[in-house]
């Protein structure tokens, strides 16, 4: 006897089809923002006609997708380390005319990347970048818990009570934060350095964290995140992570 179960329909097996914008985002050519802004500019083509809706359905392996008149295929995976000094800011333009990680990259022949995750002006150390849009959410996102380890120097000498403070957590504009891992590195006279460890990051997550226990951050440094560590790696320079390194950060 014949199952009376009906065969898929070749709608239901064809690949996933997404919004242009986030097409070519994934395809890794530009930032989901960057892909908006050339389909509403009139830019970009899909089988011979130029859309401006960046939440057009499309599939990228059954269709030609053009952006300014060249064709879009998927770029190689480019996932590099850069130490970000204080004073750069993390973004791909500025409008008040800042330096950017941009321009510490702009020599070095890369393709478009990303930043995954951020690091607040003020604020130095490990940056990852990447045009893998994908491997870039697994990072980032708060339900996969990558940690970040933090080199924080602080205006004061805590006590044992204010670390347990920390890893307890508070409510700030109605976001609970706390650190994983707080613990005591070194101290002086009036200030001390604390190692933070965070599982997610809200916007300036430790100096929010820190201001409501009235200490103030002198200097903030991200040292690693998952398995990768900041190491010798210069202030301003780069470098690409090697295969091992990519699967690791992911692998958990």
């Amino acid at each position: 006897m014949r199952s009376s179960r009906p065969r898929p329909s070749a709608a239901s097996t064809a690949a996933p089809r997404h919004g242009l914008a986030r097409v070519l985002s994934k395809l890794g050519v530009c930032s989901r923002s960057q892909a908006e802004k050339a389909v509403r500019e009139g830019r970009v083509s899909v089988d011979g006609k130029v859309v401006l809706d960046p939440e057009r359905p499309t599939d990228a392996q059954r269709q030609r997708i053009l952006l300014d008149n060249e064709p879009v295929v998927s770029a190689a995976r480019v996932y590099i380390a850069l130490n970000k000094p204080r004073g750069i800011v993390t973004s791909a333009s500025d409008e008040r005319g800042r330096d950017t990680v941009y321009d510490l990259l702009k020599e070095a022949g890369l393709p478009w990347l990303g930043p995954v995750g951020r690091l607040d002006k003020a604020s130095e150390g490990l940056l990852l970048l990447s045009n893998d849009s994908v491997w870039a959410a697994r990072l980032t996102e708060p339900r996969y818990h990558v940690d970040k380890t933090y080199h924080v120097q602080i205006d004061c000498i805590p006590e044992q009570v204010l670390l347990d403070r920390l890893t307890a957590g508070v409510v700030d504009q109605g976001e609970r934060l706390a650190a994983r891992r707080a613990v005591l590195l070194r101290s002086g006279e009036k200030n001390a350095w604390l190692e933070i460890v965070l599982d997610e990051g809200r916007n300036r997550h430790i100096r929010r964290l820190l201001q409501a226990h009235d200490i103030a951050v002198l200097r903030l440094m991200r040292v690693a995140i998952g398995s990768l560590a900041l190491g010798e790696l210069g202030k301003g320079q780069w470098r690409h992570l090697s295969t091992e390194e990519v699967q690791a950060l992911t692998a958990t």
